[in-house]
């Protein structure tokens, strides 16, 4: 190669090395403009959170707490009403997450057997549901002529099977090697022994993955709260901190939250609002790293087979 080639060729790596690295500079600067539009809210709810109340309603706090005040916390978790709701929420998630999956699985674990008699025709009927459903009034009178009405269990029967949860499992459970049934039916164990036994331990991504889907979807419902709930003492924490947005007049309203204690506290309504939010978001936060791994295998279910 002569040497003006060699300069040439130089030339047009330099070019394509620079084009990319402007690329990089402009695609780095783009997602770091977009993961600070979408951290900092959560930034400065915990931000105004910590902050004394009254110091809070003159304004100009951005990034650090002016006045620290732990006020707002200590009227969250002296409040008997939030605390239930909060007890309430936890027990929601817990049970639905569990009976959810559980029931999920086996569904799905039965519609992965192609040998099922009218295995398509429930498929079918069951895509349908995903599109068109019957309404929220033919729903409400369902569930109030159920016994679902005011009563704990409208958290967790209604939601025991999801159809698109169900193809997930039956997606993953099909690309399961069929030899494995196989020789565990020539052990003697029948199909419930080989769900529990050998088929729910190996499906670990996809059942972590299904249960954040479910847990997070419990958590943060409120709406079934506000439709069919109407004692307090069943009212889940989303459902309250709802309540508690809608009736505050005005951000610089105060409001007396008395707890157990002799005396009480005086915050704002718009404290308190940030203060119940970061508590309530707090479980979600701490228990996602521990399923990040499991979730990230769960969501390439399908994508890559062999």
């Amino acid at each position: 190669m002569s040497t003006l080639e060699m300069q040439t060729t130089q030339k047009k790596y330099y070019r394509k090395l620079n084009s990319r690295t402007n690329f990089d500079i402009c695609l780095t600067i783009l997602m770091v403009a977009v993961c600070f539009i979408t951290l900092y809210p959560v930034w400065y709810t915990v931000v105004i959170s910590f902050n004394d109340a009254k110091d809070a309603l003159r304004g100009g706090i951005y990034w650090w707490p002016r006045i620290f005040s732990l006020e707002s916390y200590k009227s969250v978790f002296m409040d008997k009403s939030i605390m239930n709701a909060f007890m309430v929420s936890i027990a929601r998630t817990v049970v639905g997450t569990i009976t959810s999956v559980l029931f999920t699985a086996m569904v799905g674990y039965a519609f992965s057997k192609k040998h099922i008699f009218g295995n398509k025709f429930y498929l079918i009927f069951g895509t349908i549901t995903m599109f068109f459903s019957g309404g929220l009034i033919p729903q409400f009178v369902v569930y109030k002529n159920l016994g679902l009405y005011n009563s704990f269990w409208v958290y967790i029967l209604p939601s025991l099977f999801n159809f698109y949860n169900m193809i997930i499992f039956m997606s993953f459970f099909r690309e399961m090697p069929a030899s494995l049934e196989e020789s565990a039916k020539l052990d003697g164990a029948n199909d419930l022994l080989i769900f529990i036994k050998l088929i729910l331990p190996l499906s670990m991504p996809v059942v972590a993955t299904i249960a954040l889907f479910n847990a997070v979807g419990h958590w943060n419902d409120y709406f079934t709260g506000v439709l069919y709930i109407n004692d307090a003492e069943l009212i889940p924490i989303q459902t309250y901190l709802y309540r508690v947005v809608a009736s505050a007049s005005s951000a610089k309203t105060a409001v007396s939250v008395s707890g157990s204690a002799a005396a009480s506290s005086t915050v704002s309504s718009t404290s308190l609002q940030y203060a119940t939010m970061v508590v309530t978001t707090a479980p979600v936060v701490c228990v996602y790293p521990f399923l990040q791994k499991h979730f990230v295998k769960g969501m390439m279910i399908g994508s890559i087979k062999g």
